[in-house]
């Protein structure tokens, strides 16, 4: 492995610390709605500004700690990084919102989002099998030791942890947790 992969755009950078996100339900998400009622497809650049929103509400929903970066550096980052170098991949409603969004790089998770309301719908599910699907051999992915609803959710779905960090290997600063998932032999 070569490593995370590091682009800047205004001190933004690429690292692999993706997340997976509990929150209250919100107004607006139906009740009724499942994943009979979602799409999942390929992002596009289109896409760009609807992942930012699906980006930023968890994060600020969920941890008591900031961003590293703006929420505009975090919408740059998206459109002129994230999208054109990574496996992007988006999961959205009827009237086409989007309502999760995954990255992959080549060895790694990078990013899962599930917007608020939408959790607990089978959501983050299809996106890890998706995942799973998409790097048969294997992958890694970060979280925050702080997020004990991420970690249940990528244990439940064969995921071991394989290491902990302090927080100096992410711009966050926080101790996080390596988890990784291999096939069965």
């Amino acid at each position: 492995s070569s490593g995370p992969v590091t682009a800047a755009i205004d001190g933004l950078r690429t690292t692999p610390r993706a997340r997976t996100l509990a929150f209250a339900p919100v107004s607006g998400a139906p009740e009724d709605a499942g994943m009979d009622d979602v799409d999942v497809r390929r992002a596009t650049h289109d896409d760009a500004d609807a992942i930012g929103d699906v980006y930023l509400a968890p994060f600020t929903a969920t941890y008591g700690f900031p961003l590293a970066h703006s929420d505009q550096q975090v919408r740059r980052w998206i459109a002129e990084i994230l999208l054109p170098t990574e496996e992007v991949w988006v999961v959205t409603a009827p009237d086409q919102a989007v309502l999760a969004m995954m990255a992959l790089s080549s060895e790694m998770l990078d990013q899962l989002y599930v917007a608020p309301g939408w959790t607990g719908r089978g959501i983050g599910s299809r996106l890890i099998e998706l995942a799973k699907s998409r790097r048969p051999g294997g992958l890694d992915l970060y979280t925050f030791q702080v997020n004990p609803g991420a970690r249940r959710f990528y244990e439940r779905h064969g995921l071991g942890e394989v290491a902990r960090g302090d927080g100096s290997d992410n711009e966050e600063g926080q101790p996080d947790i390596r988890y990784s998932w291999r096939p069965s032999p």
